[in-house]
């Protein structure tokens, strides 16, 4: 067996360090702009091979069916999509809170698919991969796009931008919020004006659904009053994580130091690329012989 079947797979957060409704189409889908963001924190993912053809989630996530795991269907879609005949079994280490608004799903499903497309030797580009990312959810493909990254569109549409280095303090409400349920809101805010990609400075916008979310969801309100002692501090995607950004890791640590019990959270380090490019390209250099 290819020593790549036997290599851990991550799956990183991300945060949305604004996110703004500027509009809506016609089939209903909300126009958005946003940052992208990654962190170190995140899933593993490890895959083992199957010559039967079954896609097999071989750790499933409590309460979802398979046909609504989000990692169970990438594998099927790239199979399908490339006439793969081989079978997989899925491992996945859950880190990420499941409606977190940190992307984790999404995550997941993206690396399936960039590295069951190694693994297979399905022969996708980064285009294409997206391509299919974005029939499983609007947050997939800038994972496979892999860099840090103003959005736009349905948060398909990717322009580059540079980021200071930073550390985040990220709070874990004990809840989950349904993405649908807070962009079905009769009071979310869907005219923000749109700001050029080139004029983004970081601390620029807000959270639009921020303000939904806080009225559903108490909880996040008061996780994102706490915060707001060390600095502004805003949701990421619909929620429910909230974060404040911090310049050192050991200002970050001492905030969480803080933390009131019972309540949760994490620090982590922003990063510029997705590691699972990373991953990927080590397997790509081993495959080639340049590594021994």
């Amino acid at each position: 067996m290819s020593r790549d079947w036997q290599r851990d797979w991550p799956a990183p957060a991300k945060l949305n360090l604004f996110l703004h409704v500027v509009g809506r189409r016609a089939d209903g889908l909300h126009l958005l702009q946003t940052v992208f963001r990654f962190l170190d924190h995140g899933d593993t993912l490890h895959f083992s091979p199957r010559t039967d053809g079954r896609i097999v989630p071989a750790t499933p996530l409590p309460g979802v069916p398979a046909e609504q795991d989000l990692s169970v269907r990438a594998a099927r879609l790239l199979q399908q999509h490339a006439g793969i005949r081989q079978g997989v079994d899925i491992h996945l280490e859950k880190r990420l809170p499941m409606g977190g608004g940190l992307g984790g799903g999404s995550a997941d499903a993206a690396t399936v698919l960039l590295a069951l497309n190694h693994l297979w030797q399905a022969g996708l580009d980064s285009a294409q991969l997206q391509a299919l990312g974005l029939g499983l959810g609007a947050d997939v493909p800038i994972f496979i796009h892999g860099q840090a990254a103003f959005a736009e569109g349905v948060g398909e549409q990717f322009s580059p931008v540079s980021l200071p280095p930073a550390w985040y303090l990220v709070l874990v409400p004990p809840i989950g919020v349904a993405t649908a349920e807070i962009f079905q809101a009769a009071d979310l805010r869907r005219d923000t004006p749109r700001i050029a990609a080139a004029d983004w400075r970081p601390g620029m916008g807000g959270n639009d659904l921020q303000p939904v979310a806080c009225r559903l969801y108490p909880v996040i309100a008061e996780y994102l009053a706490w915060l707001r002692q060390f600095g502004p501090a805003r949701m990421s995607g619909s929620g429910a994580c909230v974060f404040a950004e911090f310049g050192t890791a050991a200002s970050a640590r001492q905030a969480h130091a803080a933390l009131p019990v019972g309540m949760q959270g994490f620090v982590a380090r922003g990063l510029e690329r997705n590691p699972a490019l990373d991953a990927l390209a080590d397997a790509a250099r081993r495959e080639q012989g340049q590594d021994c």
